[in-house]
């Protein structure tokens, strides 16, 4: 069995990774069981403890303990034909007798275009403007200094965002009202909603802390504090209704996560969660197809700011390139990858394992394979693919049966690992895929989506999210670059029917060598290269013109079996989203081209930057911004700043994630650590306000006294 860094000492020093970025993403003035006394604070009679909806936190100077802001959210979805428009409305209320500035860390869809904010406060709405980020953030920070309301939205990563609300008076509650629009995903004729609730704890590779923007960007994402489960009620209720409008009367309607009622009949239904509102820990999805035929074509336009967009989905219909659907299906070496850090641990980790038992049992003799584990470390079950003979699979299966999770998410190494052509198989005649299975909980995503785009050779990746709450922007990202798919599996029921679909993709030849021409026009395209497409795949194309007339024709070949379509952009419908959608598509191709390096990262962010303004859209060089003319605040009152509790994603395990420490050990944990403080050669930091200390301390000094400490407590258990 082939392995890398998975000596028992190397496996150790690489576990105070996790440790240290759960401990970065807990503050340590937070206490999830405070004295009652703080109760009458937030008006509650019960000192049994915390209630729903509330973290107890220390000040920061650790004076008495006060009720943190208490969130809840609404969403409001209408959906039309294939895109959705929905708006989110988070209420801020503030419990304690404190002035109080809020920040909420949450997600989105990675391909929302964000482009509306509106606070309101009492009987006033303040509308949000579009500003650059720099410009924005200083803009709030000087309202807040002021003691005026403000809001603000940022982006940290394109499914990753941040509303932060400033000068909450005691007892007082803010409306934050953000709206976003989004393609509907649609594959082999289902189309489906799929709505992130809660951002999962990230983890932060060490070598990604590159400098002071890494030190900022890693700071950010790991701010939040986690609720724990054990000790309180969970926290952050949502309610979600979606309008839907497929333009076709729906059928299969289906809620995957959650339970739902449905009103409605014709093309138009109602659906609302049957619980009214539950806790945000895991995604929402709603998928429905037509009652008739699939649709194959959807064509809208829409004419913005002087020019004329067009979105444009085109499915090619299932063709027998021959005798059978496997008639073109050259023998395939298949690399699995399967996550099994820490993050993984509880439900998720046993989804990964069936899922990838149930691929085993799809290989053929033609066929070679090889498994890689990855936490911390990695682990290859073979150092080089194996034909997939009965025995061998026997023996992968026996294999993957024995994995546990435990340790940080160092994916990156197994992505170079997976990669990696041994050469084993004749290359020409064999057809080379990578297909991963994780809940892609890391920070370093821009490095993920780099390596593939420098090192994918003839490899073909496809991503398997795991869990209740995966990363999509990865799992899509890194999907797109590696010439791939992906799918999410939330549910061990899921398993069997969501790898069948996937792996009978795979079976079959994909569409390749695309192209678009437009007779009679030019069009500026996204995306700019253009994908193979799988089974049941749509080819989603949006473009920018000075006029709306023309053709567009695309073309592509299936095996010796070509394939063309033609389409008359005049019978396109009306839509208002479409410029948008655009302009969010186009971000993405610049984002790619500068992970890539075919343009500068100046450059990049110049462009991205200019699209944000133009458009009105939240980008990672733009942001929203709310400013109240008058102060609220009165002058000389003190202003106290906390970072709103998420939720533990459904189905992770709280303690695993902690390292798998016990109560019992994380007490003896803290009593080390105080010991540590005190000596000076480990200045650790004493609270959480200072994040950048935190960070750096945290992944040196500290990560020197927990290697010592982890050492003692192995120690100790043999």
């Amino acid at each position: 069995m082939g392995s890398t860094g998975s000596t028992p000492k190397a496996r150790i020093a690489r576990r105070l990774l996790p440790l240290a970025a759960i401990m970065l993403a807990l503050p340590a003035g937070a206490v999830l069981a405070a004295p009652a006394f703080a109760m009458q604070a937030a008006d509650i009679s019960d000192d049994t403890g915390p209630q729903s909806g509330t973290l107890m936190l220390m000040h920061k100077d650790g004076s008495s303990a006060v009720p943190a802001v208490q969130l809840g959210t609404d969403m409001d979805v209408t959906v039309t034909g294939n895109i959705a428009r929905v708006r989110v409305t988070q209420a801020f209320r503030n419990v304690s007798a404190d002035w109080m500035e809020a920040t909420y860390l949450y997600p989105l869809p990675e391909d929302a275009a964000v482009d509306s904010l509106k606070m309101t406060v009492g009987n006033r709405v303040i509308i949000g403007k579009i500003k650059k980020r720099e410009e924005a953030r200083e803009i709030y920070e000087e309202a807040m200094a002021e003691g005026k309301k403000a809001g603000l939205v940022e982006q940290l990563r394109p499914n990753m965002f941040t509303n932060s609300v400033a000068n909450i008076g005691p007892g007082e509650t803010v409306l934050i009202v953000i709206e976003y629009q989004m393609p509907l995903r649609q594959l082999d004729g289902t189309f489906s909603l799929r709505l992130p609730l809660v951002v999962a704890p990230r983890y932060v590779p060490p070598s990604s802390i590159t400098g002071p923007a890494a030190l900022d960007d890693a700071k950010a994402i790991v701010s939040a504090p986690l609720v724990d489960p054990k000790r309180g009620s969970k926290t952050n209720p949502v309610s979600i209704s979606v309008h839907l409008d497929p333009g076709f009367v729906p059928a299969n309607l289906d809620s995957a996560y959650h339970k739902v009622n449905i009103d409605g009949k014709g093309s138009k239904r109602t659906v609302k969660l049957a619980q009214g509102q539950v806790p945000a820990d895991k995604d929402f999805e709603l998928s429905w197809r037509s009652a008739t035929a699939d649709p194959a074509l959807s064509l809208y336009k829409q004419q913005f700011d002087g020019s004329y967009y067009v979105m444009a989905s085109l499915t090619p219909p299932a063709i027998d390139a021959g005798s059978g659907k496997n008639s073109f299906i050259p023998p395939r070496e298949m690399v699995f990858v399967i996550d099994n850090s820490g993050s993984m641990s509880g439900t998720s980790m046993d989804e990964a394992k069936k899922s990838l038992i149930h691929a085993l049992s799809t290989l053929r003799p033609q066929d070679h394979f090889n498994i890689i584990r990855f936490d911390d470390t990695l682990t290859q079950l073979f150092d080089a693919s194996v034909p997939a003979s009965a025995d061998r699979i026997v023996e992968a299966k026996a294999y993957t049966e024995t994995l546990e999770a435990n340790g940080g998410t160092e994916m990156l190494p197994a992505l170079i690992a997976a990669l990696k052509d041994d050469g084993v198989t004749d290359r020409a005649a064999t057809l080379r895929q990578v297909i991963f299975l994780t809940d892609g909980s890391i920070s370093n995503e821009a490095e993920m989506l780099t390596a593939i785009g420098a090192d994918k050779g003839n490899s073909r990746v496809f991503m398997v999210g795991i869990g209740s709450a995966p990363n999509g922007y990865l799992m899509s990202r890194m999907a797109t670059m590696g010439r791939g798919i992906y799918t999410n599996i939330g549910d061990a029921a899921e398993v069997t029917a969501k790898m069948t679909k996937l792996l009978d993709m795979l079976s079959r030849p994909a569409m390749q060598d695309l192209k678009v021409s437009i007779a009679g026009n030019s069009f500026d395209l996204t995306p700019s290269t253009l994908p193979d497409l799988y089974a049941g795949e749509p080819l989603v194309l949006l473009g920018r013109s000075d006029r709306l007339e023309g053709q567009v024709t695309v073309s592509g070949h299936i095996g010796k079996v070509n394939w063309t379509r033609t389409v008359d952009l005049s019978s396109a419908s009306e839509s208002p989203a479409v410029a948008k959608l655009w302009a969010r598509r186009r971000i993405d191709d610049i984002e790619a081209d500068s992970l890539l390096g075919k343009i500068e990262y100046e450059a990049g962010e110049a462009q991205i930057a200019e699209l944000g303004l133009r458009y009105s859209l939240v980008t990672s060089q733009t942001s929203l911004v709310a400013v109240e003319e008058a102060r609220s605040r009165p002058e000389g009152q003190p202003l106290r700043e906390e970072d709103l509790p998420i939720n533990l994603p459904d189905g992770w395990d709280f303690d695993a994630l902690l390292g798998g420490e016990t109560a019992a050990a994380a007490i003896a944990n803290e009593a080390h650590l105080a010991q540590l403080r005190t000596d000076k050669k480990f200045q650790l930091p004493q609270t959480a306000t200072n994040y950048a200390l935190r960070l750096l301390l945290g992944l040196f000094a500290f990560g020197l006294g927990l290697i010592g400490l982890t050492l003692s407590r192995r120690k100790k258990e043999v």
